[in-house]
This record gives C-alpha cells, structure tokens and sequence, in this order.
C-alpha cells in the first residue's frame, strides 16, 4: 500500500484549478455582440477541463485496470460520469457560439450542471485513486502523476464524448484529435491557454559541433555569438 499522496495532491490542485476557470467563466455576462465569437475565459476553461479529461484516460485509467481488483469494471463505471462532463462541455460551447439548439437552455442553468458534474468528476477521480494507492506502490503513484502532467500537456482541446476513451482506441483517437483541435481552435481563434511546456535540454557537444556552433563553458564571452558560453 502506497503512503504518499502525490498523486491525491496533484488531482485535487488540477480540480482547483479548473474550479476557480469555472467561477471566472460563469462570471461573465454574455452580450448579443458577443454571440458567435467567443469568450476566452469560457474557452480556456472548456479546453483544459477537455485537456484533464483526456490525461485522465491517457494516464490514470489504464494504471487502475492494471494494478486494481477489479479494475476494469472500475473504470467501467467512471467512464459515464467523465462523458456526461464533456457532453456538458460541448453544450457550453454551443451555447457560447450562439448555437440555435441552445436558445431553451439558459446559462444560470447550464453553469450549475456543469459545477455538479465537476464535482462529481472529482469524486470519481478520488475513488479511483483511493484504490489505487491500495495497491501500487510510492514509486508507481508518482509515475502515474508524472505521465498525467506529460498526457495533459499533449490532449485535445475539446470534449470528444462519443468516441473511445480507452485502450489502443482511445490512443489513436486522442492522438488524431489533437492536430484536429487545434486547426478548428485556430480557425475560431479560441484562446484554449495550456499547461506550460517542458523546456528543452541544452545540446551536447557532439549536437553542437553537428549544428557547426559548439560552446564550452569555460570559453571566453564573445558579444558575435547568440549567446554566453554554454548557453544555447
């Protein structure tokens, strides 16, 4: 049985975060100008509640059906709260962009779905990680939370409720998706945010004698060059 709680820890800062996107979002009052362009607050709020959903199914699902009793038919019964959240999702957007199918929902009433739904999200996510600390170890919780920042820095933009979310499926359509999002993100011109990137490493020496520009760290400053010794 595992004793930290990286894992609850990382899960329960993700949820306040996308708890306090919601309470911003819910806090803007639509005008008729505004209808069909979006709204970035309600968009960046939408895109990284997608981003968490599918990091969740990248990362957590599979280690619950691999190391939990009964693990499959956990992540059976988790899956319809997660897609009644992203059918939510996809209605705050359609509502947002003026959809005529949305015009007998109003937002008051939408908003507090999707803070239940949120909540219950949470509760799901809690449940399973509860059993999973159970039965895996320190060392495979932290990878776990490790490969969730990791999957959530590369998901979809939005919400995909019909499609699989798990196995070699669900893979290749969160792999698909994410391209896909982003061109449609771009052509609406949503302001979907993200987690920040991973910096890349500096080269070594032998890339930068390939690159034809290497740098040692005990040369001296030469104002000609991009940067310092040893910088890149």
């Amino acid at each position: 049985m595992a004793t930290t709680t990286v894992l609850q820890d990382e899960l329960r800062r993700k949820h306040d975060e996308l708890a306090g996107r919601l309470a911003h979002a819910r806090s803007i009052i639509a005008r008729p100008e505004q209808t069909r362009r979006g709204c970035p607050p309600i968009d960046q709020f939408n895109a990284g509640t997608s981003r968490h959903l599918h990091a969740v199914d990248e990362a957590l699902l599979p280690a619950v059906s691999a190391h939990c009793e009964g693990g499959a038919g956990l992540v059976h019964d988790y899956l319809p709260t997660a897609r009644h959240l992203e059918v939510l999702l996809f209605h705050v957007k359609a509502h947002e962009y003026g959809s005529t199918w949305e015009t007998t929902h109003g937002w008051p009433a939408l908003w507090g779905e999707v803070e239940e739904a949120l909540i219950d999200q949470e509760s799901r996510e809690g449940e399973l990680v509860s059993r999973l600390a159970e039965e895996a170890t320190d060392d495979e919780l932290l990878l776990i939370a490790e490969r969730m920042a990791a999957a959530e820095r590369r998901a979809p933009t939005r919400p995909h409720p019909h499609l699989p979310h798990t196995g070699l499926a669900g893979k290749v359509v969160r792999r698909v998706a994410r391209p896909v999002d982003a061109v449609w993100d771009a052509v609406e011109g949503r302001s979907v945010g993200g987690p920040e990137p991973v910096p890349h490493e500096k080269p070594g020496l032998i890339w930068q004698y390939l690159l034809g520009d290497p740098r040692f760290p005990d040369d001296p400053a030469n104002e000609t060059r991009h940067n310092e010794p040893g910088d890149r």
